[in-house]
C-alpha cells in the first residue's frame, strides 16, 4: 500500500494526542479543585466521553458527504472550541461550563482514536491489525508528553493570569489546530456510503461484529472508571503534579506505544486470543492497585501499567475484529457504532467510578475493575466468536 497516508495519519494522531490529556488528568483535578470533593472527579471525563460518543455522529455524517479527512477535521476544530471553553469556565469556577467545554472537547478526543480505522481499508488486509496499531501507537508521542506538562503548563499558565490548572487545555489548542492542518494534506477520497450515518444496532448483523462492539464497550469502561480517579487520588495521597504527570505518563505509554506488536499478534493468532489476554492484564491490574500501598508510588505505578497494557490489548483486537466482521462499504458505520460503545460505557462508568472512590476507597474500585475484567473473561471462553 502506498504509505503516506499512514504517514500522516499517525503524525496528525501524534500531535493531536497532546490535547488527550487535557480532559483527563487536568479534568479530574480541576472539577475536584472547584467542588473540593473527590466524587466530582469522574464528572469531566463522563462528559468528555459522552461528547466523544456523540461526535462519532457528528464526524461520520461529515464524512459522508465531505470525506473522512474533513471529519476528522472538523472534531479537532470542535476540540479547540471545548478547550477554550474549558479554560473559560476555570476562569469562572463553574463546574457545569467545564463539563459542557469537557463534552465538545471529546469529539476531538473521538477524532484521535477514528483515525485508526482510516487505514483499513486503504491496504492489504493480512497486515490490517499493524497499520491500525501503527497509527494508534502515534498518540503514545502526545499523549505521554502531555502530562509531563502538567506542572509546566501549569506555571504559564498562572505566569499569564489564568487558573493553574488550565495549562494542559492551553496546550490542546494549538495542538488540536496543527493535527488538523495535517489531515488537510490527505488527498480527499470520495464520500463515505451515506448509511455511515445510520448507527443502528442491526448495522452489525455479523456476531463477530457484536461481539467487537461489546469488547471496545468494556475496555474503555474498565480504564476510564479508574484514570478518571487515580490523578486525583495520587495527589490526594500527597504526590506533586510533576509525580503525577510521570506516572500518568507511564500508563498512557503502555496504552499506546505496544499497538504495532499488539497489530501483528492480532494479525497472527486473531482477536479474540489478544482480547483474552487484554482481560487478564485488567484483572491483573485491580488486584495489584487493590492490594497496593496507597501512599506509595510502585504499586499505583504498576496497577496503572497493567490498566495501560490491558486496554491496548483490548482496543486493537476488537478494532481488528470489527473491522473484519463486515463488509468494506459497511465498516465507517460499524466503526462508529464502536465508538459510541466506547463513549456511552465510559461516560457511564466515570462518575459512578467517582462515587465508588468517595465512599469505598480506590481500593475497592481496583477491586471491581478486576471483577469487571474477570466475567468478561468468562463470557469470552464461554461464547466461542465466529472469526473471519
Amino acid at each position: 500500500m502506498a504509505r503516506t497516508p499512514v504517514y500522516l495519519l499517525t503524525a496528525a494522531t501524534a500531535i493531536g494526542s497532546m490535547g488527550l490529556a487535557a480532559g483527563g488528568s487536568a479534568g479530574a483535578l480541576l472539577a475536584a479543585d472547584i467542588t473540593g470533593s473527590e466524587a466530582a472527579a469522574g464528572l469531566p471525563i463522563g462528559a468528555l466521553v459522552a461528547g466523544s460518543a456523540l461526535g462519532a455522529v457528528l464526524i461520520a455524517r461529515i464524512s459522508a458527504t465531505a470525506g473522512r479527512p474533513r471529519g476528522l477535521m472538523a472534531g479537532y476544530g470542535a476540540g479547540i472550541m471545548g478547550a477554550a471553553l474549558v479554560v473559560g469556565a476555570a476562569v469562572a469556577a463553574n463546574l457545569a461550563l467545564v463539563l459542557i467545554g469537557s463534552a465538545v472537547l471529546g469529539v476531538a478526543n473521538v477524532a484521535v482514536f477514528l483515525s485508526r480505522y482510516a487505514v483499513a481499508g486503504s491496504g492489504d488486509d493480512q497486515f490490517r491489525g499493524r497499520d491500525m496499531g501503527i497509527v494508534l501507537a502515534g498518540a503514545a508521542v502526545g499523549a505521554v508528553t502531555a502530562p509531563n506538562l502538567l506542572g509546566v503548563t501549569g506555571k504559564l499558565a498562572v505566569d499569564i493570569g489564568l487558573p493553574r490548572l488550565t495549562g494542559l487545555y492551553l496546550l490542546a489548542i494549538p495542538a488540536f489546530a496543527l493535527a488538523g492542518c495535517i489531515l488537510s494534506r490527505l488527498r480527499r477520497p470520495g464520500p463515505e456510503p451515506l448509511a455511515v450515518v445510520q448507527l443502528r444496532a442491526a448495522d452489525t448483523r455479523s456476531g463477530g461484529a457484536r461481539r467487537a462492539v461489546l469488547l471496545l464497550a468494556i475496555t474503555n469502561l474498565v480504564m476510564v472508571a479508574v484514570m478518571a480517579i487515580a490523578p486525583v487520588h495520587m495527589t490526594g495521597h500527597g504526590h506533586g503534579l510533576d509525580l503525577v504527570g510521570v506516572i500518568v505518563s507511564i500508563h498512557v505509554l503502555c496504552m499506546f506505544a505496544p499497538a504495532p506488536a499488539t497489530g501483528r499478534l492480532a494479525d497472527r493468532y486473531g482477536g479474540s486470543a489478544v482480547a483474552g489476554v487484554g482481560f487478564l492484564l485488567f484483572v491483573a491490574a485491580g488486584v495489584v492497585g487493590a492490594l497496593a500501598d496507597q501512599h506509595g508510588v510502585v504499586g499505583i505505578t504498576v496497577a496503572l501499567a497493567l490498566l495501560g497494557l490491558g486496554w491496548n490489548a483490548g482496543v486493537v483486537a476488537a478494532s481488528t475484529m470489527l473491522t473484519a466482521s463486515v463488509r468494506p462499504a459497511e465498516r465507517a458505520k460499524a466503526e462508529g457504532l464502536g465508538e459510541m460503545a466506547m463513549g456511552l460505557a465510559a461516560g457511564a462508568g466515570a462518575p459512578v467510578a467517582g462515587l465508588v472512590t468517595a465512599y469505598g476507597g480506590f481500593e475497592t474500585l481496583a477491586a471491581a475493575s478486576a471483577v469487571i475484567a474477570t466475567l468478561a473473561v468468562v463470557v469470552m471462553l464461554l461464547i466461542r466468536p465466529t472469526e473471519p
